[in-house]
């Protein structure tokens, strides 16, 4: 299966790098292909500017400028999301990605003013994020991240998607042996994906 691994982080020695690393490890080894799209070390650039947005619903003008990415999400088979939480969002960087790429003509249609997805043939989505907030805050925020993941995309890819969603939360006070856990369970989920 041919997996798109979307990586935010732009620290290159961070945990977030180790548990993206043991993602793409843990994928290849299972025998899928990854195609692994780490946007900070692409330039991605976030930025929705004034022209994207005046050309955003008129397809195919609006992919022009990220042809590349609407290509390889095109060919995906399979999405994982590998990022931090920050602010109780996703990064500046990723948020962008969905804004410059999830595009009427890519990821949707508007027929009669209702969406249709065209994501059907992504067949499972998985999630590895970081939260600094405790399970207790995060819930109390609405836990935004994890309803984008397990709600908004779940909904516009394949119907019968699988989906596996990785939290390490309370990252503020995490130990070593925390993160080793987590880092392991990263390991046995994506091994089996």
């Amino acid at each position: 299966m041919r997996v798109l691994v979307l990586y935010s982080h732009p620290v290159e020695d961070s945990y977030g790098a180790a548990l993206h690393a043991q993602t793409v490890e843990s994928l290849k080894a299972a025998g899928h292909e990854v195609d692994d799209c780490d946007l900070y070390a692409e330039g991605f650039d976030p930025v929705l500017s004034r022209h994207d947005r005046m050309i955003y619903h008129t397809y195919p003008d609006n992919t022009a400028l990220v042809s590349g990415y609407v290509e390889r999400l095109k060919k995906a088979e399979a999405l994982v999301i590998c990022t931090p939480v920050w602010n109780f969002g996703f990064p500046a960087m990723l948020k962008g990605y969905f804004d410059r790429v999830w595009l009427p003509g890519v990821t949707f249609d508007l027929v009669d003013g209702k969406v249709q997805s065209t994501l059907r043939h992504i067949k499972k989505l998985g999630a590895v994020l970081t939260y600094g907030a405790d399970p207790f805050r995060a819930f109390v925020a609405g836990n935004p991240p994890k309803k984008i993941v397990k709600r908004v995309i779940r909904a516009q890819i394949a119907p019968l998607a699988k989906v596996r969603f990785l939290a390490h939360y309370d990252m503020n006070r995490a130990t070593e042996e925390t993160r080793k856990r987590f880092l392991d369970k990263v390991k046995r989920e994506f091994s089996t994906f």
